[in-house]
């Protein structure tokens, strides 16, 4: 209890992530001791559900706690919320995605109390009556009262419907208003190219392929932009001289026939002349340091120069330029489209719901029936004409970030920082790097300026995510006890003590001080718990040092709710930190721009809701646009045309040209009435905030 009380101290003046309780005076949930769960829950497969499958425990297990657990086994979360809230939880989850999961049980919801699903469905379903509207109890649940009061986006992002305030999911965060995805890049490789007094040279290199691609950016006149300064304390101006230089593509697309070698000389003067001598020898940081300002056409003159030097990079006849985490996984390789959002300046690509955005007029617009987005897609194929994007990604063959680091293979892709700068420990030899690097600069549309405004701005912003858990009207009618028991776990979860114990695990695998308080350490200005260091050298032993696949698949965390990224920061290698950190810097000096979780004065900085209150007759409507969704499916099995386009090119009936693929979109797959009432739900919801 001290302990408890300790932590809970600690974390009392939290403003987002963690926020006191409300009134001790507030209705009590009560049910009987042993109220009994079915939870048809868990985190997209069979190993990161509440209880443990023969994949991961086997005959047995024994985790930091010194605790053995078998197949079948409550996780060391589960077994702490179990005595902590005096429940008893049944095992109904099936092991699937949150969309599959919720279609296995749609018409058998008698048979669960609590299940996993999208948030669309979870609240398509909350309107025709199936799951349980959250809403009417929240008096009865004051620490998930306080935490929605405390962050209004998020309220909004969970109302499913603006007459009735209703809410039909509990939202879960994996993180909250932080940067998500980010670009990371083989820094060492950029450095033996880049850096350095006189010409480059190598004893062998390739011929660069015949240009394809045509520059994005300025090939006269000059711009400036926003940076972070190299010792991260202030910020400055630098001012890329096409004047002076010219534009780098544009300068090696008539050059003629170029080899690896001439092909770094290029760039070298040219960064030397655009800058002005800013980046000294130290060129690499245009592209890797704390005050770089790289953009689209400096990465394609930078892989240029990286697939034609396989020789002095890895020491073969062979170098992959840009790839994705798993090359043969549709849930992955769309991650590549998402990147192109962030290098050609094009929103909805990273939206937390749909493809949707706000534009600077305050209306929605989808991405799918934007010329933008197509141009991007066209401008990442002609990258993939180039052979600068990875040839496994083309094909859709078995490669990920494991082999292609391994092999010294490949240089560059865009994910998360912790999973994938893990293998600076595991894959990469001493001298090795790979790094998140700086957001690049684009021209985005942000209203401000009809020409648009050179900026780093990023789409990849944690808010609700898009899955969480409901509970079963069916499931829990005419028990009280049931549905008590429910709404007390999702209220225990958004409790300070809740939280802590969803995103750490419970006590044993935090570290402690003598006298039982955690030891803590501060965390984007909170002080958080130190994990202990049994639980670290576990994570390493069971997991390679993948905090989330430790997480949920041996202590049962980070399944749902409100994660911290504290834990997960305490498991970023080091390099994984520095790079993070040079970002982090950005973000908080102002030079790199993102969604706010708020409806701003600017509606283009306004984050999308990750649910829109659609009514019932609406939902129906919606989903009979199922082709729209299947034809840019993000479904590890599934099919997406932004990454056919990037393949292919407009190859494909209906999809010829940018203009005949939104004729389609909007026309032949309803995305023109999809968008309409889209368009009427949110308009809903922005009167129903201003009521607020």
């Amino acid at each position: 209890m001290k302990r408890i009380l300790a932590m809970l101290m600690a974390v009392a003046m939290m403003m987002t992530m963690f926020v006191s309780t409300a009134s001790a005076e507030a209705a009590e949930l009560t049910y009987a001791e042993g109220t009994v769960l079915r939870m048809a829950t868990g985190y997209n497969n069979k190993k990161t559900g509440l209880f443990f499958d023969a994949d991961v425990a086997g005959e047995g297990i024994t985790l930091a706690d010194g605790k053995t657990y078998m197949t079948g086994d409550l996780k060391p979360t589960w077994v702490e919320v179990e005595n902590k809230l005096g429940v008893k939880f049944e095992n109904q989850y099936q092991g699937n995605s949150a969309s599959k999961e919720f279609d296995f049980w749609k018409d058998r919801l008698a048979e669960v109390d609590m299940i996993s699903g999208t948030a669309a469905k979870l609240t398509e379903y909350g309107e025709a009556g199936s799951i349980v509207n959250i809403a009417e109890y929240l008096d009865q649940m004051p620490n998930f009262k306080a935490y929605l009061e405390a962050n209004p986006i998020v309220r909004l992002s969970i109302t499913g419907n603006t007459d009735t305030g209703a809410i039909y999911f509990s939202p879960y965060f994996d993180g909250v208003n932080d940067i998500e995805r980010m670009p990371l890049m083989r820094v060492d490789w950029v450095q033996k190219l880049l850096d350095g007094e006189g010409e480059f040279t190598a004893e062998a290199s390739n011929k660069l392929a015949a240009p394809v691609y045509t520059p994005y950016m300025p090939t006269s006149g000059k711009v400036e932009v926003d940076v972070v300064t190299l010792d991260g304390t202030a910020t400055e101006k630098v001012t890329k001289d096409y004047d002076a230089a010219g534009n780098i593509v544009e300068a090696m697309n008539n050059a003629g026939e170029l080899d690896g070698v001439a092909a770094v000389n290029m760039l070298r003067t040219y960064i030397d002349t655009a800058y002005n001598g800013y980046y000294g020898t130290t060129r690499s940081n245009l592209f890797c340091g704390q005050n770089a300002a790289w953009d689209v056409d400096e990465l394609v003159a930078l892989l240029r120069c990286v697939v034609a030097n396989p020789q002095t990079l890895n020491g073969t006849d062979n170098v992959e330029g840009l790839f994705s985490r798993e090359d043969n996984n549709n849930q992955r390789r769309v991650d590549m489209f998402r990147f192109a959002g962030v290098l050609f300046g094009v929103r909805g690509l990273e939206s937390r719901q749909d493809y949707l955005y706000v534009g600077a007029d305050g209306y929605l617009y989808d991405a799918r029936q934007n010329d933008d987005a197509y141009m991007a897609m066209a401008k990442m194929n002609e990258m993939v004409q180039e052979g600068l994007i990875s040839q496994s990604f083309v094909d859709g063959s078995e490669e990920s970030t494991a082999t292609m680091l391994e092999n010294d293979l490949g240089f560059m892709h865009y994910d998360y920082n912790q999973t994938q700068t893990v293998y600076n420990e595991t894959k990469l030899q001493d001298g090795e790097k790979y790094m998140a690097v700086m957001v690049p600069v684009a021209r985005w549309y942000d209203g401000t300026n009809e020409d648009g405004v050179y900026m780093r701005f990023t789409e990849s912003w944690r808010s609700v995510k898009t899955d969480g858990w409901g509970i079963s009207v069916a499931g829990v009618e005419g028990n009280p006890d049931k549905l008590n028991a429910a709404l007390k776990l999702i209220d225990y979860a958004f409790s300070p003590e809740g939280q802590i114990l969803m995103s750490y695990g419970p006590d044993a695998f935090i570290k402690t001080n003598d006298d039982g308080s955690y030891v803590t350490f501060n965390f984007n200005g909170i002080e958080m718990p130190v994990i202990a260091d049994a639980t670290y050298a576990e994570l390493w032993e069971k997991a390679s040092g993948n905090y989330t696949n430790y997480a949920r698949q041996y202590l049962g965390s980070t399944l749902s709710f409100a994660k911290s990224q504290a834990f997960e920061y305490q498991c970023t290698h080091e390099v994984g930190k520095e790079g993070a950190g040079y970002i982090s810097k950005a973000i908080a000096l102002g030079t790199i721009k993102h969604p706010e979780l708020a409806v701003t004065e600017n509606p283009w900085y306004t984050s999308v809701p990750t649910v829109l209150p659609n009514t019932k007759t609406e939902n129906e409507t919606l989903k009979s646009y199922s082709s729209l969704t299947e034809m840019f499916s993000s479904s590890k099995d599934g099919a997406n045309k932004f990454v056919d386009i990037i393949v292919n090119g407009f190859a494909q009936e209906g999809f010829f040209s940018a203009e005949e693929a939104i004729e389609t979109v909007a026309g032949t797959n309803s995305g023109a009435d999809y968008l309409f009432l889209k368009q009427e739900a949110y308009d809903r919801l922005i009167e129903y905030y201003n009521a607020l």
